[in-house]
């Protein structure tokens, strides 16, 4: 082992330099600074190169993160670069916008005594320098197979899919009913945690590999659509990425008034306009200098403080049912949030939407823990006699995604879901209730995480490969070695 390794001892965690909150609350930039070569070297060289690295363990795409380390440490980075990617479609996503704290980084055993190695910082440093240095290749197929493959959706999970398929020489088209490539990734999640220019020179290497992309075509009977009958026909095997869309709603009185909007709205529109384009509704869907409202807890509730602050809204505020602890949302997102001005009423729920066609107010009560409930988590309930009023000229309902109703839209029926409305598939094997066609990411798990989508798409490519080829069932690293093996 390096000399250089087990620094945990001696050096600190040291994050790259973050932008004042003052600044950063003036446009939508990344808010972290890239590390410095000798920078990410020492960081790298804190790992203690465990005998179990739980960081791998706990990550969903099984990361050979200690072998990239200390390759980093010892200023191998191309190499390092090899090794990430291998394990990784999207490596300088995942290295912005995984909940480290969560997975890797929250499991690294140093931390019991010292802070993390600051893994995902590490990550998005190797792939930058990689982009930079000319290192990222598209991985060209080196024969041709002639059966074609339909991907349906552009979000990781499809994106992963196909890059995947098409290094194994398969003629790979993706359809998505947006006109970016990304899916939630491209308006979903606001540019000052993924910068758009991220997905698109991903875009561009997907293409320049091979594939084939659809935008602006929706499945289904609609204008401009393509029918799932039809989507089958034309070809051999189909993969259903789509995710879920269809935000959960809130069951209290005043919920359709004017001024109380969705969270993937608002957000959708913010991204646009950082494409220049201006979203139906702006007025409404803008906070400029309105107090605004967020409801919900997790990651998306934080994306649209965080965006509300740099509209300049006048005041933000999100109201959250638990406390910090068992907040959803990655810790450093609420951190961030509070270094940039956002307010947080911890342990209350919305009562009712207030105002005459427009909302005005939001009465809320205080709410406190209870009983665990089924899932072990502790459940909540009103404070009786707590209710108290929150100033409102903007409500985002920021409560999570559910799934469309893909059997009903597409008229074919013969896909089955499940009681929660995603895609039943067969366990191990991605495949759905119809005959060679195969689904992953949110629209099977729910909604998840972008990793987790990542996973599912290079473990259902795997999945169709052997089904269309006749071979054994392989997972994605026997799949690797098949695409190296061409």
């Amino acid at each position: 082992m390096a000399e250089r390794m087990l620094q945990f001892v001696s050096l600190p965690q040291e994050m790259p330099e973050k932008r004042d909150a003052a600044e950063r609350r003036e446009d939508f930039g990344e808010i972290y600074r890239a590390f410095a070569v000798d920078h990410a070297e020492r960081q790298a060289s804190r790992c203690s190169q465990c005998g179990v690295p739980f960081c791998s363990v706990h990550c969903p795409l099984g990361n050979n993160i200690p072998d990239w380390l200390k390759l980093t440490a010892e200023n191998r980075l191309e190499e390092a670069y090899r090794l990430s990617s291998a394990t990784n479609t999207f490596p300088e996503i995942c290295g912005r916008i995984c909940p480290q704290d969560r997975l890797c980084e929250g499991n690294c055993v140093i931390q019991k005594d010292f802070e993390a190695v600051t893994i995902g910082a590490v990550e998005k440093f190797i792939t930058e320098t990689a982009f930079e240095q000319g290192w990222v290749k598209p991985r060209l197929p080196s024969r041709e197979r002639s059966q074609s493959i339909g991907v349906v959706g552009a979000g990781p999970a499809g994106l992963a899919a196909a890059e995947w398929l098409r290094a194994l020489g398969y003629q790979v088209h993706v359809y998505d009913r947006h006109d970016r490539v990304g899916g939630l990734m491209v308006y979903g999640i606001p540019s000052f945690k993924l910068e758009k220019h991220v997905l698109a020179r991903r875009h561009e290497l997907l293409e320049a590999q091979g594939i084939v992309f659809h935008l602006s075509t929706p499945i289904g009977e609609g204008e401009g659509g393509l029918s799932f009958e039809a989507l089958r026909e034309k070809h051999d095997a189909v993969f259903l990425g789509t995710g879920v869309y269809r935000s959960r709603e809130v069951a209290v009185p005043g919920s359709g008034l004017g001024g109380v909007v969705q969270a993937l709205d608002f957000l959708t529109a913010s991204n646009r306009r950082g494409y220049h384009e201006t979203p139906g509704d702006d007025a409404v869907l803008h906070a400029r200098g309105k107090h605004v409202v967020v409801i919900g807890g997790g990651d998306t509730a934080m994306d649209c403080v965080r965006t509300s602050i740099r509209q300049g809204a006048e005041k933000v505020t999100c109201l959250y049912r638990r406390d910090r602890a068992n907040m959803p949302g990655s810790v450093q997102e609420v951190k961030n949030a509070e270094e940039e001005g956002v307010n947080f009423a911890w342990l209350a729920a919305p009562e009712a939407f207030l105002g005459d066609g427009t909302i005005s107010g939001v009465r809320a009560h205080k709410m406190r823990l209870s009983l665990p409930d089924a899932s072990g988590r502790q459940s909540v309930e009103a404070v009786p006699e707590s209710s108290f009023v929150i100033e409102a000229d903007l409500v985002i309902k920021a409560l999570g995604f559910d799934p469309e109703d893909l059997p009903g839209d597409w008229k074919a029926p013969e896909l089955a879901v499940t009681k929660w409305g995603t895609l039943k598939v067969t366990p191990g094997r991605f495949e759905t209730s119809v005959p060679g066609v195969f689904a992953g990411g949110d629209i099977v798990r729910g909604a998840s995480l972008v990793v987790w989508a990542i996973r599912d798409g290079r473990e259902a490519a795997a999945e169709m490969h052997q089904f269309l080829s006749g071979t054994e069932s392989m997972t994605s690293d026997h799949a690797a070695q098949a695409v190296a093996a061409e």
